[in-house]
């Protein structure tokens, strides 16, 4: 499945494994909450997720994983709170980064730098310069993000285009336009998991995940494990991934052996 959002015929069997892997990490102040302490501790929790989910990702074969870190909306929340996300940015650079980046993690932001703080500007900074040379898992860490907004940046750059007399409206195709997204010249979601029991996408990869399969779990993220992620990649492999074709007549299992 490209990123060019423009489907597949008939149904197909799911791969045995998603090669791209959407997160929304959602319960970070409910586990919180339920654990008598601070919203901020929740989110200092559930990014020391990140690390075993990258590496289940590594094991299982997923070349790309895409979480949800920040989006645009988040700014409403409580000042206190956005600022403890910002310094996570820091926090996360100094103990899981490099750890990570050794094991073949390669990162990538996805989402403005535009109204971020220097601080969290220069961990991205510093994360561009001293990527991993490897690329086992490509983690995309969509941050200050927004997937209307993501669409809104690359039709203006194609209206743009058009207007210099560099491109033709009729030229304008599903391909053209995802090679100006964030997400240019990687494939589409195949697998979308939310955790905490929430059942909206929350303007996320809206584009791309038009025939991405969803995964919703009520477990909060900070109790999100690498054995919960591999039940959701195996009920993803007994799904048959239609692409807006009709399904196939008789009894048809999706192929391809499970994970273990």
């Amino acid at each position: 499945m490209g990123s060019t959002g423009s489907g597949v015929s008939g149904a197909q069997a799911a791969p045995t494994i998603p090669r791209h892997i959407a997160i929304v990490m959602d319960g970070n102040g409910r586990w919180a909450r339920q654990q008598g302490l601070p919203r901020t501790e929740g989110h200092r929790e559930g990014a020391r997720r990140v690390k075993e989910v990258a590496r289940t990702c590594i094991e299982l074969g997923v070349q790309y994983l895409t979480i949800y870190a920040f989006s645009k909306e988040n700014w409403k929340r409580p000042r206190t709170e956005v600022s403890a996300i910002m310094k996570l940015t820091e926090y996360f650079y100094r103990r899981e980064f490099g750890e990570l980046r050794d094991e073949g993690v390669y990162f990538v932001h996805l989402g403005d730098r535009m109204g971020l703080p220097k601080s969290v500007i220069r961990v991205l900074d510093n994360i561009e310069k001293n990527n991993s040379d490897e690329k086992r898992l490509i983690l995309n860490i969509a941050f200050n993000y927004s997937g209307r907004s993501e669409i809104v940046r690359a039709a203006r750059v194609l209206a743009d285009m058009a207007g210099r007399g560099e491109l033709k409206p009729e030229e304008i195709t599903e391909e053209l336009f995802s090679r100006h997204l964030f997400t240019a010249d990687m494939p589409d979601p195949d697998l979308f998991i939310r955790t905490a029991g929430e059942l909206r996408v929350s303007n996320y990869l809206l584009w791309q995940i038009a025939y991405t399969e969803i995964w919703v779990t009520d477990i909060l993220w900070p109790d999100f494990t690498g054995a919960v992620l591999r039940d959701a990649v195996r009920d993803y492999q007994n799904r048959e991934r239609r692409f807006g074709g009709a399904p196939p007549e008789g009894n048809v299992s999706p192929s391809g052996s499970s994970i273990g």
